[in-house]
């Protein structure tokens, strides 16, 4: 049976929007795993998603302090229906990622980064998948903020989708904002 996955990074909650959109909860509801890759800012947010998915790989980023870091690590890895995933939040700069990622992550078939709010897919010479689903809550210099869904099933990823997010959650940047 195939396995959902949606993947976020940089919610930056109650910082740049108070709480998740709704779209992306009822992607939550959706999902057999949530991917988090980092930059929470709010521990409340951690334990509404422990609480509301039914599984939660995540790691923290680096506008993440306190109890955020001592229950989260700052890398994860996972095996999800064949796919050996790792999860991290920042891999440097774009130019020469895929070289470097798969460099430091030779064992793995995908990674999941977060830290530049840029939506990222791309694969690697190696084979690693490299995919960042951008922000949910922080367009920055994007016209949408969006997350990633994903589907795993016998050791192959399918269906990475980009999401754009239809309505800016209260208090976030919207897409008319410059």
């Amino acid at each position: 049976m195939p396995t959902r996955l949606l993947i976020i990074a940089d919610t930056h909650v109650p910082k740049r929007a108070r709480d998740l959109p709704a779209q992306v909860w009822d992607a939550v509801d959706a999902a057999d795993v949530v991917v988090h890759a980092g930059d929470w800012v709010d521990e409340r947010l951690l334990d509404d998603l422990e609480e509301r998915a039914r599984r939660l790989v995540a790691v923290w980023g680096n506008n993440d302090h306190g109890a955020l870091r001592e229950r989260l690590g700052e890398e994860a890895r996972v095996v999800v229906d064949g796919i050996h995933l790792g999860v991290v939040h920042e891999t440097g700069g774009a130019k020469g990622r895929e070289e470097r990622c798969s460099a430091k992550y030779p064992d793995l078939d995908v990674l999941v980064f977060g830290h530049s709010h840029i939506p990222w897919d791309t694969t690697s010479e190696s084979g690693l998948r490299l995919l960042n689903p951008g922000s949910p809550t922080d367009r920055r210099r994007q016209p949408y903020c969006t997350y990633l869904t994903a589907v795993a099933e016998d050791g192959r990823l399918r269906d990475v989708q980009l999401h754009r997010i239809v309505k800016a959650p209260p208090g976030s940047r919207s897409p008319e904002e410059a």
